[in-house]
């Protein structure tokens, strides 16, 4: 009986070695320096990046055109980056529409394509009756500049051009609007 005790013990002891040393050889290697020269996504409470991109009809948009970084007389913006091969921005499309039907000239909502030609952003937008802005990102740079790498991705932006959240996934009616809300108190 002493023995099983014992022969117990030990395989703990070398249960718990193995374990640690799986632990220890397991760990990534430490980051790279490369790590810390990507650039960084618009955080919050920061200044959101300006851009200028184009409706596939040929209409201009610029960001500071919407807020005012100086005295806050701007209006709130929201950024929806999307693509019309994604499923969970078809879903929540509608939402969007609604909401730019609801709070109209309140805010300035702005729908970001990523990637995708002028023909295939007006064909989406036709197919969902969108009224708000549709904006080709053909080359992807406004994307990469706001560092997307999910779609759909919502950025909120203030009327001073400060993001206020970066919103990953598939937003709600009641999410949306809430995110809204804030935006018009503030």
């Amino acid at each position: 009986m002493k023995n099983s005790g014992f022969e117990q013990k030990i395989l703990l002891l070398l249960l718990a070695l193995m374990g640690g040393a799986w632990i220890v050889l397991s760990r990534q290697p430490a980051s790279s320096n490369a790590d810390y020269e990507r650039p960084e996504a618009p955080m919050v409470g920061h200044l959101s990046p300006d851009f200028t991109l184009q409706t596939p009809m040929g209409e201009t948009h610029t960001l500071t055109e919407y807020v005012d970084r100086e005295g806050g007389n701007g209006r709130p913006v929201v950024l929806n980056f999307w693509a019309s091969w994604c499923g969970p921005c078809r879903i929540e499309t509608p939402h969007f529409q609604r909401a730019n039907l609801k709070y109209g000239n309140k805010i300035m909502l702005l729908g970001i394509n990523q990637g995708e030609s002028a023909d295939e952003v007006a064909d989406f937008g036709r197919s969902f009756g969108l009224t708000y802005p549709l904006l080709v990102d053909e080359g992807s740079v406004v994307s990469k500049e706001y560092v997307i790498q999910n779609l759909p991705t919502t950025v909120f932006i203030d009327r001073y051009g400060v993001v206020q959240e970066v919103f990953l996934g598939i937003l709600s009616q009641a999410v949306l609007e809430e995110r809204i809300n804030k935006l018009l108190a503030d």
